[in-house]
């Protein structure tokens, strides 16, 4: 069965197991930016999978409203099904614990919409990034690849990533690394020379 036809009890710990999650909430069901979200979400949901990342939706209406929208998104997207979990929150209670609303745009009956917020978390469970959209932005889901790629990749190896990075790209070896341990760790490391002279602008090729 999928996720919305049903309420269930789930807590993230579970959902994600040992692996990383992605939680993104929506101003409400039957609303245009969200249906282009979510279709594009369950479009993009083998790479995610590809990254160990599981999904998984709020939006502020009823499992019923969640299972009716689901067939405006299936249709819109031309998709089979809709195959990651919308937690129902019809009385904003989780939007209002975790911040979530917007302070600015409002629904039909004057209260806060519910933000576009994005809420990254690792195989710890600790946060890694959080990033909040208004409500009238729609969220580039090719960036929240992007972000996965360099927080998987920086969490194991001693690089950071810099401006506009995509995988394969250079990275930055950390300030940390020192001498020998750079030369060792990236053989093919180049310092880019600034007028300061300090040597800290250091790359290396995307490490294995």
């Amino acid at each position: 069965k999928q996720w919305y036809q049903r309420r269930v009890a789930i807590t993230a710990g579970d959902y994600f197991a040992e692996g990383w999650g992605i939680f993104f909430t929506h101003p409400a069901d039957y609303t245009p930016v969200c249906t282009t979200e979510l279709s594009m979400v369950e479009k993009m949901a083998p790479e995610f999978a590809k990254r160990n990342v599981k999904l998984i939706a709020l939006s502020c209406n009823s499992v019923a409203d969640h299972t009716g929208w689901s067939e405006d998104i299936k249709a819109y997207g031309k998709l089979d099904t809709v195959s990651f979990p919308i937690i129902e929150d019809p009385s904003r209670d989780l939007a209002v614990k975790f911040g979530m609303l917007d302070p600015d745009e409002k629904d039909a009956a004057g209260l806060p919409l519910t933000a576009r917020a994005v809420f990254i978390v690792g195989p710890d469970k600790k946060l890694k990034l959080s990033i909040l959209y208004p409500a009238t932005t729609g969220r580039n889901f090719d960036e929240l690849i992007r972000v996965i790629d360099s927080l998987q990749l920086t969490a194991y190896k001693k690089v950071a990533t810099p401006a506009n990075w995509q995988q394969g790209s250079e990275c930055m070896v950390l300030p940390s690394v020192k001498g020998d341990e750079a030369t060792k760790l990236f053989p093919g490391m180049r310092i880019e020379q600034v007028p300061s002279g300090k040597e800290y602008m250091r790359f290396a090729p995307q490490p294995e």
